[in-house]
């Protein structure tokens, strides 16, 4: 099951493309500054789009919707406690001096536990605020595309609008590390790492303490 790792635009962000190579079919996760370049290589491997996933609606993380929703027809997939998030992306260009289209209106509202079928594979959504109210989680076999809640090392900052400290710890600590240690992780900045290593290592998680309230 290949996840191709994209390092696009000024943010070095991360866009994932999961491929199930039974049946061609292909999701895209976050599509970033610049990934419209993709779309070649999505067309000439053969590959049809089935979703664009959000993993939340920060603008570097949705920059490309209104490209891959017009050229494919795919259905953009966000949590609906970031509507508000997609609704500003104008004022987040604005904020950043940049040029973005609005992204049209998600056609699926990603809840706590689905799982989208993609052929033969299936993608699970997993709650994981704190970074922004609707951030999820994506699991995919023994990958988790975790978006900007957990880095190699280091953890989502939530000094952001609707971000969430609290919330932050929650996530992590309720759900991403009851994950088996072998799960590996896919962020959306930065090199991939795996739960064990940031278990064992990642500072702010160890001086965080424990968190059962979710």
């Amino acid at each position: 099951m290949p996840i191709y790792r994209h390092l696009l635009g000024p943010m070095d962000n991360n866009t994932y493309l999961i491929v199930d190579e039974v049946t061609g079919e292909a999701a895209l996760v976050d599509p970033s500054f610049e990934s419209e370049q993709l779309l070649p290589e999505i067309e000439q491997l053969g590959y049809s789009l089935r979703y664009i996933l959000n993993t939340h609606a920060h603008l570097d993380h949705v920059a490309g919707n209104a490209f891959f929703s017009a050229w494919t027809g795919a259905p953009i997939a966000l949590h609906k406690d970031d509507l508000d998030l997609l609704h500003a992306v104008p004022e987040q260009a604005n904020a950043f001096q940049v040029e973005v289209e609005p992204s049209p209106e998600p056609e699926i509202l990603l809840e706590d536990g689905q799982e989208l079928p993609l052929g033969e594979l299936s993608i699970k959504v997993m709650h994981t605020p704190g970074h922004a109210p609707g951030h999820v989680t994506f699991l995919v076999e023994d990958a988790a595309i975790v978006g900007d809640c957990l880095f190699r090392g280091s953890i989502g900052r939530v000094d952001l609008p609707g971000g969430s400290a609290e919330q932050l710890m929650a996530s992590l600590h309720n759900r991403l590390l009851k994950l088996p240690d072998e799960t590996r992780v896919l962020p959306g900045h930065g090199e991939p790492t795996t739960i064990g290593e940031e278990r064992r290592h990642n500072p702010f998680l160890s001086l965080s303490g424990h968190v059962e309230r979710e």
